[in-house]
This record gives C-alpha cells, sequence and structure tokens, in this order.
C-alpha cells in the first residue's frame, strides 16, 4: 500500500467498486478502502439486479464502461424481461444473481485492475486544507493523501440494527458500524439526516414445501444486461410465489407494539415503497393476503430469501407469523429479518458532479444520499469516478441530463427534490421515458463511452456497427414488398384479417398486432436474419412503430433544454432579487441551480418565482 493515490474510495459496495473501476480504467491510481475485503460488491439485501426502472440505470452503467451488468449476467441463476405485455418506456430486465458469485466475480476483476490497491480498514476523519481534500486517515494504515476521495459508505455510518426492542450497533447483521468517519463529516459542516431501511429473513431451502408453491422459471429467450453477452453462464433455478393469509396478519397485528417500526425505537425514514410486513398489515387492512417471493440465494447454498416480508419483529414472532405461510409450515430460520437505522447526508449537500459543495475533491455515492437499492448506489459510483478523475485532470465535468438518461434524472431528484425518504428509481420520475429505454442506452450514451475512453475501441466499433443497422432496417424494410398472397397467408395464420392488395414490410409491420418475432416465425424475415441480430431488428420495429410518439417527445425536449440553457451562476444572492418569497430564497440560495430548467425543479419553486428570477436575471444584465 502506497501513501498517496489520485483517488481514495471509502466503501466496497455496489457504489464504491464502480467508482473505484471507472476512475482505475481511466488511468488514475486508486485505493479501495473496505471493512471486509470477503464483502465486496455483496448483496446485503435480494440477490437480484434490475427490475422496474432500475434496469434501466444498468444497461447505462454497461454503456458507460461500469461492471455491474458484466457481473449480473456472468453470474445470473434467473433472467426475467418485465412488462413485455406494455410498452417499451417500461420493459425491464431483473436477473437474480448467485450472491457469492457476484461478488467473487466483482472482486476479481479489481483485483486484476493494475492501478486499483484494496485494503481492509475503516476511514475514520478527512484531511481537509483550506476548503480542499488533501487525504484520509484510517483506523489501521493511518494518513492517506489524496487528490480526490469518494464517499461510499451505504448504511454503516452510524448504523443501528432492530430486531424488536433489541439494538445492535452494525452497518449490516455480523458487521460493525462505522461511528466516526459520520461524526467527522458533521465536524466539517455537512448537515446529516435518518434514514431506515429493512431486509428480510433467508430460509432453509430443505425446510420449504414447495408442492404447492407457484413456479416461476427463467424466461424461454434470455436477454443479457451488457452488450457483450448472448447467453447465460450458470445453471437456472426458479423462484417460487407463496401469500400471506389472515392468520398471518392477526399475528403480526397482535404484535405491532414489539416492533422497533411502531414502538418508537426507529426515528429514520423508512421506504414508503418497500414497506416491512408489519407497515403492509397496518396500512393495507382491507388486504387477506400480500404475495412473498421465495428466491434462491445461490447456487452454493439452499438459503431462500422471502421477498415480501421484510420485518423489525422480534424473532420469536417472525417465525411464529411466516410458518402460518403455505409451504412455511416448518420453516428454519437461517438468518433473521431486521430494520436498519443509519445517517444519510441531504443531497443539496453535492453537485451534479456528486463533488460536495464545500469541500473541493470529495465525493458522495449511494446511501449516503439518501438512495436506495443497488443499481441506483453503482451508477452514482461509476459518475462520482468519472468525475473525480476529469476534475484531477483539469477537465470539463460530465453531467446527464434529463432528457439523456435516468443517471440524470436520478442525480437531478437528489438535489431539487429535497429528499427525505430513501430514494428509489421508478419510470414514471422520468419525464422523457419513451426516448429513455433501458434498451436504446447505447445510442444514448455512446458519443460519452467515445469522448471519455469508457470502452475499448473494439466494444466501441461494435456499438457503432450495431446502430448503424438499426438505422438501416426501417428504410429496408420499406423496400421489401410482399406480394398479396404471400400477405394473406401471413394474416390468415396469425388471425388478422385478410388484404385487397400487397404491402410493404414497413407499413406490415406499423400494424398493432405485428411484432417482429411473429414476422421472424413466419418466415418474412429470412432474407434478413443472417444480416442482422434479432436486437437490431427489435430496437428498428420500436423506432418504426412508435416514430409519432418519440417525434412529439423530441418536440417537448427541445422546450426542457430551453430552459436548460439559461444558466445561473454559482455565486448569485437570491435574497438580492426583488419579488421572491422567503422560502423560495432559502431553496435558491440552499441548492444553487445551475439552470432556469433545475431551479423550476426545485420542490417548493413555483412558476411565478422562476418569472421573477428571469426578471430580476434582465434587470441586472445576465439574461439576454
Amino acid at each position: 500500500m502506497h501513501r498517496s493515490y489520485d483517488i481514495v474510495v471509502a466503501g466496497g459496495g455496489h457504489a464504491g467498486v464502480e467508482a473505484a473501476w471507472i476512475s482505475a480504467k481511466m488511468g488514475k491510481k486508486v485505493l479501495l478502502i473496505t471493512q471486509n475485503v470477503d464483502q465486496i460488491a455483496q448483496m446485503s439485501c435480494n440477490p437480484a439486479i434490475g427490475g422496474l426502472a432500475k434496469s434501466h440505470l444498468v444497461k447505462e452503467i454497461d454503456i458507460l464502461g461500469g461492471l455491474m451488468g458484466i457481473a449480473a449476467d456472468r453470474t445470473g441463476i434467473q433472467f426475467k424481461t418485465l412488462n413485455s405485455s406494455k410498452g417499451p418506456a417500461v420493459w425491464a430486465l431483473r436477473i437474480q444473481s448467485d450472491k457469492k458469485k457476484y461478488s467473487e466475480f466483482v472482486r476479481g476483476r479489481l483485483e486484476k485492475n493494475k492501478n486499483i490497491n484494496i485494503v481492509q480498514d475503516e476511514v475514520t476523519d478527512l484531511i481537509i486544507k483550506n476548503g480542499i481534500i488533501r487525504g484520509i486517515k484510517t483506523e489501521i494504515n493511518g494518513i492517506v493523501h489524496t487528490k480526490a476521495a469518494i464517499i461510499c459508505s451505504g448504511t454503516f455510518l452510524k448504523a443501528v440494527i432492530h430486531i424488536g426492542k433489541k439494538q445492535i450497533p452494525s452497518g449490516r447483521l455480523g458487521e460493525k458500524s462505522a461511528d466516526s468517519l459520520s461524526k467527522k463529516l458533521r465536524d466539517h459542516g455537512f448537515e446529516t439526516g435518518r434514514l431506515k431501511t429493512g431486509t428480510p429473513p433467508r430460509i432453509a431451502g430443505y425446510s420449504i414445501d414447495f408442492s404447492y408453491l407457484e413456479e416461476h422459471g427463467s424466461d424461454e429467450n434470455v436477454i443479457p444486461f451488457s452488450f457483450r453477452h448472448k447467453k447465460t453462464y450458470l445453471k437456472q433455478l426458479p423462484c417460487y410465489v407463496t401469500y400471506t393469509n389472515e392468520k398471518t396478519h392477526s399475528i403480526i397485528d397482535a404484535n405491532l407494539d414489539k416492533t422497533a417500526l411502531f414502538s418508537g425505537q426507529i426515528k429514520g425514514t423508512g421506504p414508503r415503497y418497500c414497506p416491512s410486513i408489519e407497515d403492509k398489515v397496518n396500512r393495507f387492512r382491507d388486504k387477506i393476503s400480500h404475495r412473498l417471493f421465495l428466491e434462491p440465494e445461490g447456487l452454493y447454498t439452499n438459503e431462500y430469501y422471502v421477498n415480501g416480508f421484510s420485518s423489525s419483529l422480534p424473532v420469536d414472532i417472525q417465525k411464529k407469523a411466516l410458518r402460518t405461510v403455505k409451504g412455511m409450515e416448518k420453516a428454519h430460520f437461517v438468518r433473521p429479518a431486521y430494520a436498519i437505522e443509519y445517517d444519510y447526508f441531504p443531497a443539496y449537500q453535492i453537485k451534479l458532479t456528486l463533488e460536495t459543495r464545500n469541500v473541493e475533491g470529495l465525493y458522495f455515492a449511494g446511501q449516503i444520499n439518501g438512495t436506495s437499492g443497488y443499481e441506483e448506489a453503482a451508477v452514482q459510483g461509476l459518475m462520482a469516478g468519472i468525475n473525480a478523475v476529469l476534475k484531477i485532470n483539469g477537465e470539463e465535468p460530465f453531467i446527464l441530463k434529463r432528457n439523456e438518461a435516468y443517471t440524470g434524472v436520478l442525480i437531478d431528484d437528489l438535489i431539487t427534490k429535497d429528499i427525505r425518504e430513501p430514494y428509489r428509481m421508478f419510470t414514471s420520475r422520468a419525464e422523457y421515458r419513451l426516448e429513455l429505454r433501458h434498451d436504446n442506452a447505447d445510442s444514448r450514451l455512446l458519443k460519452y463511452s467515445e469522448k471519455y475512453n469508457l470502452l475499448s475501441s473494439a466494444e466501441i466499433k461494435f456499438l457503432k456497427k450495431r446502430l448503424e443497422n438499426i438505422h438501416k432496417i426501417p428504410e429496408i424494410f420499406s423496400k421489401l414488398k410482399i406480394r398479396k398472397d404471400r400477405l394473406n397467408d401471413f394474416l390468415e395464420e396469425n388471425s388478422l384479417g385478410n388484404a385487397s392488395e400487397g404491402t410493404d414490410m414497413l407499413r406490415l409491420l406499423k400494424r398493432p398486432c405485428v411484432e417482429i418475432n411473429i414476422l421472424q416465425r413466419s418466415g418474412l424475415l429470412d432474407k434478413l436474419k443472417e444480416e442482422f441480430s434479432y436486437y437490431e431488428l427489435k430496437q428498428a420495429e420500436t423506432v418504426v412503430k412508435y416514430e409519432g410518439y418519440i417525434k412529439r417527445q423530441n418536440e417537448m425536449i427541445g422546450k426542457f433544454e430551453k430552459n436548460e440553457k439559461i444558466g445561473l451562476s454559482q455565486d448569485i444572492d437570491y435574497s438580492e432579487f426583488k419579488g421572491l418569497k422567503k422560502e423560495a430564497v432559502e431553496k435558491l440560495n440552499r441548492i444553487k441551480p445551475v439552470s432556469i430548467g433545475q431551479a423550476g425543479r426545485i420542490a417548493g419553486i413555483s412558476p411565478a418565482d422562476i418569472s421573477v428570477i428571469l426578471i430580476n436575471l434582465k434587470a441586472i444584465g445576465k439574461l439576454k
């Protein structure tokens, strides 16, 4: 271990590994500090990557040179495409991974990178001089000098685990809390808050009766996260579905006063969209059952994750309640459910680059900013790493706008929405979601990968060729004629009526019930299947079918970009602006928006406030 690094990353979770990986990939010498090297990229909760909206983030990470999509593909034991019956804007991939292999895969990639040193230690303080980060202090190795530091502390800052009335200072069950750094950050002037999350019990598979449970296996046609992959690499395992019942709810309801949540023991705010089982029973009293997914932890174990049964109940009550569920009557608890409360730092204290406002060269990424989820953490780590490298190099920062990526939506939301509960990504948060599909991340972001050398030349060449093919296909379809008799054979086969004349492939594809997979099965695309991949054909289908909607959304994006181009100086004192209400002045001075567009997205800032800002800017000659 050296005493001086370009970048020090504190924390080996999903944010930390992406920050270290991309920084090293961009040529910087990186030190990754983690409390336990055996827990790098640990899946602390659900052993799965992706899902609704989250898969968009993973796809973006993949195109921007990150690890998460690759690791998920290589360690996946179940692949699912969600919402496939709906529009492409809400399609999503979800991969159940082997928990142990995922961690091993990521650690192996980091260890093979000569620019990365990993050390088991704990960051206890920061060395800051004249508002600039100069180094960090660790518990074991002492002082390490650095040009930039990225704090990716997860749920470990001043963390407390709650199981009933029992409280355990721990960042993960069996791992100690990191109390010193949280205190030191407050001493350095950062505002802190408390959040809460939780995890369900893990049950021994041999104790589950699967005979009456719903079985859900992998999709027949597997779609990987990374553009590098076309197949699965591990044996595929099914998940199972079961349901709570009135007896389960009765036991939980009778013991609400024993939970850490309802007894008032927990002060932090929990995730609204991922409530504990006791919260669901209390809030949705009209529901007689809640669905539970039994998900395998991996090929190396027979443990099952009980998705939907997060809890802070005492262990004996957890057991009593869960054993009323079909298939779980003899459930053996390997690990109990628990809630965890931890410090976070409200994200108005960071810039869009994830650099903190009051300490230059210091970056926050992941749950420290108030997010929830592996994917949200990973993409922040990636962006913090890229921007730390660019800052060291004296280059302009890399900031993704809301109309370019879910990543841009996430970071902008964190800063402008005044987050007071764990933030989770949803498709509904993205105004331009038809343009931000999970399957077109390459067309949106490849230019940045090329600009910052985030992918190899071979990878960039492959993606450019693929995009070129996608753009060619609609024109080829328009020239591919189908005779009347062949068309009617196809329409009859698929119960789509008949036609009075022939057509071309483009017009046929625009029909609502005609899809690429149907055309392939019918043999109508036999001439093209060797030239174009299924992925390319499917992408072209989306462009063809949603051409009108995409055009209208692009018009909306044009209006959005006009306000984004009206920049706001970071040294503006909004208290000097005439006509602004006190609340608006306080929020504008605290968040320091970089544009009129961002100012308008700040919670509590009204259109009238924006008009006042524009009038004042014009009066002082800062608006053309």
